[in-house]
């Protein structure tokens, strides 16, 4: 598993996060504190505290780089 920060402060970009992330078939998590749900879910991810950054795990290696690259725009 790897983990990186991203930071999804308005509606566009969870949006657009959303649609990135759903390509992908790997299972991915969003975490706030001790809140985590399903980075695919974007009712999931309105749950969270979007204020501050969001620790996303990727599951699967082999697809971490690539997923990585896809989402630049969102990293912290």
């Amino acid at each position: 598993m790897k983990s990186i920060n991203i930071f999804l402060n308005t509606i566009d970009k969870v949006k657009g996060f959303v649609n990135t992330i759903s390509s992908f078939n790997g299972d991915f998590d969003l975490a706030s504190d001790r809140y985590v749900v399903d980075a695919k879910s974007i009712m999931g991810i309105f749950s969270l505290d979007l204020g501050k950054p969001l620790r996303l795990d990727i599951h699967d290696p082999a697809e971490a780089d690539k997923v990585i690259e896809l989402l630049k725009d969102y990293l912290v």
